[in-house]
């Protein structure tokens, strides 16, 4: 028998993802609080969002922080900045 160590990212008692590894659960986890600062930053701006889709659009922005961080510094965009964005879009 084998013995499996498995970490999971649990959200207000949520199972959200399971990883093999600690690094990427903390990486996860911290996405996922970049997340949720990012969805009440939208809900409370002028932008008319409801609640779902400012946390869609939070987690998108997290997910994709490293585009972002490149667009605020004035680089151009491009597509496979994206993440999860494959070589052939």
């Amino acid at each position: 028998m084998a013995v499996v160590v498995k970490y999971v990212v649990e959200r207000d008692g949520v199972e959200k993802m399971t990883f093999t590894s600690k690094k990427e659960a903390d990486a996860y986890d911290k996405m996922l609080d970049i997340a949720d600062q990012f969805a009440l930053f939208l809900r409370q701006s002028e932008v008319k969002i409801d609640e779902s889709q400012a946390e869609e659009l939070g987690f998108f922005i997290a997910n994709n922080r490293n585009c972002v961080n490149n667009l605020l510094k004035g680089r151009e965009f491009e597509i496979n900045m994206l993440s999860g964005a494959s070589e052939d879009e």
